[in-house]
Parts: C-alpha cells; structure tokens; sequence
C-alpha cells in the first residue's frame, strides 16, 4: 500500500486544478520511506488532460523537508518548489505506436496504470523523492570536513593533481 494515495478515476478527469496535501500520517511515513527526519509540509496543485487513455499531469509541487547533512548528521531544513509533470498510461500500451521515438529533456515522465484509475498522489510522492538532494549539507560541513582532514573539492578535483605539477 503507498502512504499517500489519491485515486483518480479517469472519467472524473477534468479541467481543474487538484490540489493534493498530505495529512500527519502521510507524511510520517513518507519520511521514513524516504531517509527523512520529518516531512512538514507535502503539496500539490495539478492539472490533468486526457487525451483518450493518457493524462497528462501539470503542476507544482510544494514540500518542507528535514532531511540529515550528508556530512555532519545535523537536522538541515529545505525547501522545495519545482514544477512536475507526468503522463499516465495505460499498462502495456505502447507509448508510440509503430514510429521510433527520442525523448526529449520537456517531455513527461511516463507512469504505467492499470484497469480505470490512476495513483496521482503516489505520483507525487515520487516527484518528492526525485526533488531531494542526497548530497545536501549544511553550514557546518566544510568545518567538519577540515577537523576530519578531508580535502575539499577543489584541492581533490580532476585537476588537483595538475595544479600540484605545476608547483614544481
């Protein structure tokens, strides 16, 4: 079972604008599901088009996460605000049918469904987890980083070791 369902029957599918919004639980669990110390706020405001079997999914995705620093383990708050788009399709049909296709970097990511309904919520669950930044660190990172006696980016990068012959 997702955490964050929202089922949409695609003959409710229509031009307004959803807005979905994780309750406390929801939220909960996402975060655990996700590496998370805390999920504050999960939003999202979508417009869906059908054209025959496929919707398209536009919208805007708001979230308040507390994730760990990759560095330091300390609490880093973010803020994420990014457009998102998907397009729903049936399971098992072709995208394209019989033409060769190439994706471009604007076309939406295509989410499988199955039977007359679609997950839209679990939807944006996902959009989340593709929003957050693994990597993130916080203030106290390169500080720890030097304590530690680890080299910072620049003086371990690809061109470290030419800066260190040409010194001599």
């Amino acid at each position: 079972m997702n955490e964050f369902t929202r089922m949409v029957e695609l003959r409710a599918v229509d031009a307004r604008v959803r807005h979905l919004e994780a309750g406390e639980a929801e939220r909960a669990a996402l975060a655990e599901r996700f590496g998370l110390v805390s999920i504050g706020r999960l939003e999202a405001d979508i417009e869906l088009t059908a054209e025959g079997p496929a919707v398209d999914a536009t919208g805007t995705l708001i979230a308040e996460i507390v994730q760990s620093c990759a560095v330091t383990g300390d609490d880093l708050p973010v803020s994420i605000s990014e457009p998102i788009a998907f397009r729903f399709v049936p399971e098992g049909a072709p995208a394209h049918p019989d033409e060769e296709i190439e994706l471009d970097a604007g076309e939406h990511d295509e989410i499988p469904y199955e039977g007359s309904s679609f997950d839209l919520g679990e939807a944006v669950a996902e959009s989340l987890a593709l929003a957050i930044d693994p990597y993130a660190t916080g203030s106290n990172a390169d500080a720890l980083r030097k304590e530690a006696g680890l080299l910072d980016e620049g003086s371990a990068g690809p061109f470290a070791a030419l800066a260190a012959l040409k010194k001599d």
